[in-house]
């Protein structure tokens, strides 16, 4: 049995992990206002790999053994990379709780990709489950009032969590190398690398951009993107994935109030129906079979 010690600081990492990613679409809907979608990436890569860094300096990490920079590199491509511009980009034409409700169908795309690239399988409930979230997607990017500035920003958070997606399934083997420190500090170092040529808007938009947007990419890099990462390994070391991973149920709903509070924003109705949808599509992929019922004779 656990010791209660420990469970009370699993769920603190749980919640500091979910309240630092839903302020995480905040603050990119609002450096956004003045960092353009590539070069606020590049910023906030820069930022984290630094942090990561240095923790890893400080503990002694070394370079990953070959055989886990497939992994590394891929999860720097689409998770650190892609993933980043296209939510950026996305959140120019979606508010900030849509967007996190969209980007929530990511543990289905993951599902489906680890069904189909690691041999995992394609259990009807996924199939059902995928099909009820991308109903929601189009819900949002279809029928909500923002007409085609909504659905851009609909299909490029759908391409955030795409991304985000691959990057997932192609870490997991790097994990079986490698330690999720180093995964995940090498993964940011090379998503820093693939943004590298959004330098120069980088450098105009530092120019030009107010303190306060500044510091909102400075805080991106920080805490969402270095700490959240640390607090999640360490939940994770304390509690199954399944558990862990329905706690990520909570970052649109918390997106949502932050956006109320901080940028006085709120999704419209369709929005909030087909992001629901969308929650629902990952609850039922998510879900066990239940054992067969044998009849009595």
């Amino acid at each position: 049995m656990e010791r209660s010690g420990v469970t009370t600081k699993a769920a603190a990492a749980v919640l500091v992990t979910m309240v630092l990613w839903a302020s995480a679409f905040v603050g990119i809907r609002y450096a956004g206002e003045h960092f353009e979608p590539g070069s606020l990436a590049l910023g906030r890569l820069l930022v984290g790999a630094i942090a990561l860094g240095a923790v890893a300096a400080v503990r002694g990490v070394g370079v990953p053994p070959r055989a886990a920079w497939p992994g590394i590199i891929g999860s720097g491509v689409f998770w650190f990379a892609l993933y980043m511009v296209a939510l950026n980009w996305g959140e120019r034409h979606a508010d900030a709780g849509t967007a996190a409700l969209i980007v929530g169908v990511g543990p289905v795309l993951v599902a489906f990709l680890a069904g189909w690239l690691l041999r995992e399988g394609f259990p009807a409930r996924l199939l059902a489950g995928l099909a009820i979230a991308f109903a929601g997607v189009a819900a949002v990017g279809l029928f909500d009032s923002g007409g085609g500035s909504t659905t851009r920003g609909a299909l490029l958070c759908l391409v955030a969590a795409a991304g985000y997606a691959v990057g997932v399934v192609a870490q997991k083997p790097a994990l079986r190398h490698a330690s999720a420190l180093q995964a995940t500090t090498y993964g940011c170092v090379i998503g820093a690398i693939v943004c590298l040529p959004f330098g120069g808007q980088l450098v105009g938009d530092l120019r030009d951009a107010p303190a306060s947007a500044t510091i909102a990419v400075v805080y991106l890099g920080l805490l969402p993107t270095a700490l959240a990462f640390y607090t999640w390994a360490y939940a994770l070391s304390h509690m199954t994935t399944g558990r862990l991973g329905a706690t990520t149920y909570l970052v649109p709903a918390i997106v949502v109030l932050l956006s109320w509070a901080l940028l006085d924003e709120v999704p419209g109705l369709v929005a909030l129906a087909g992001g629901a949808l969308c929650l629902v599509g990952v609850a039922v992929s998510r879900g066990k079979p239940r054992p067969a019922v044998t009849a009595a004779r």
